[in-house]
């Protein structure tokens, strides 16, 4: 192992099923976007419905701070330079003056330092602050701060539309940190091809999931992710005819217009976009949470078989009612997988070019 990576408290986290709340499953250099054209003409509140499981990729805008630990110096004691100055949640941003955009950026600052005396720029929320620590020597010349970070965030969810200006929106719900719970701060993202590769069948109090099979490269790369908001993720897709093969267009509802009942919802299994029979059976318009707006319950008996209801790589799977599409699943009822939320496609829409 690089002995940089070594002397610093990294953690790197690979998650297929689910990237962090509710249901989620998670530039190139040269890379050119291939222009292409819908053959249909979108509307204002018309879209391209979805259902197609991407992969998705994420970098952080700065480091993100998960935790702090104590270390070991080389006179034996036990040190914890970071305790109570820096916090679960803060990004690191730079280092003794110099910029930091990924862990290795710290990671060369501190395989360089001559002294232990080290300034960090954190942001913490819409704060900016320097705080100045004293790293830990725990071999000769070899220098420990005693944080753990993560700087990307990799996995599978599931696309809900795209809009007349190759716009998508997608998950419903924002990717946060399993660890911290903070919304992530993105500075970039892609959206990759996936195949499904296998289902965990959920059951009353474990959740089930999808794992699909990425392979993060330009030739599979379909899109930008440029926002990641409580309300989902939104980007512009540049290979509109292999991410939207169907190109079915379908007119968004207002919140008004969605009634109790039959509705469907539209995801894939085993390499498969299909409608699936659900029960909308409630509604709040004016829900505390954004994307908790639609009591939902799987009714269909296909799913139900293959995979006990919603389960995580959902997200983001179109809800349907009346031939128009009034929402996206977002969370699964953990002690009962045959239910879950959604959130309003109106609300989504509202969103995707912010």
């Amino acid at each position: 192992m690089n002995k940089g990576i070594k002397s610093f408290f990294l953690a790197v986290v690979f998650l297929c099923g689910s990237l962090a709340s509710g249901c989620l499953g998670w530039a190139a250099a040269g890379y050119v976007p291939q222009e292409e054209v819908s053959a249909v003409d979108i509307g204002e509140d018309t879209v391209l419905v979805g259902g197609m499981p991407v992969g998705i990729y994420m970098e952080t805008d700065g480091v993100l701070v998960l935790d702090t630990q104590s270390v070991e110096g080389v006179d034996g004691q036990e040190y914890n330079p970071a305790h109570n100055l820096v916090k679960s949640g803060d990004y690191i941003v730079g280092i003794n003056q110099e910029n930091v955009s990924a862990k290795e950026d710290l990671i060369q600052v501190l395989n360089s330092l001559t002294d232990a005396e080290v300034i960090l720029t954190l942001r913490r929320e819409e704060e900016t602050l320097d705080v100045k620590l004293e790293a830990v020597e725990d071999q000769p010349n070899d220098y420990k701060l005693g944080i753990w970070v993560r700087d990307n965030v990799q996995g599978l969810g599931t696309i809900t539309f795209l809009d007349k200006n190759s716009r998508f929106g997608a998950l419903g719900h924002g990717i946060h940190d399993a660890d911290t719970n903070v919304l992530m701060d993105i500075q970039e993202g892609s959206l990759y091809k996936t195949s499904i590769r296998s289902i965990l069948k959920g059951d009353y109090g474990i959740p089930g999931s999808m794992e699909g099979l990425i392979v993060y490269n330009t030739f599979n790369r379909l899109g930008s992710i440029d926002n990641n908001m409580e309300s989902g993720i939104y980007g512009t897709v540049d290979k509109i005819d292999e991410l939207f093969p169907e190109q079915i267009p379908v007119q968004v509802a207002s919140k008004e217009e969605i009634e109790l009942g039959k509705a469907t919802i539209r995801c894939c299994l085993e390499d498969e976009v299909k409608e699936y029979s659900v029960i909308i059976t409630g509604v709040d318009t004016e829900p505390k949470e954004v994307n908790k707006g639609i009591i939902l319950q799987v009714t269909d008996e296909e799913l139900l078989e293959k995979t006990g209801g919603i389960i995580q790589g959902m997200s983001g799977s179109p809800i349907l009612q009346n031939g128009k599409l009034v929402g996206a699943v977002t969370h699964v009822f953990v002690n009962d997988p045959t239910k879950g939320y959604g959130i309003f496609a109106e609300t989504m829409l509202s969103q995707v070019s912010k």
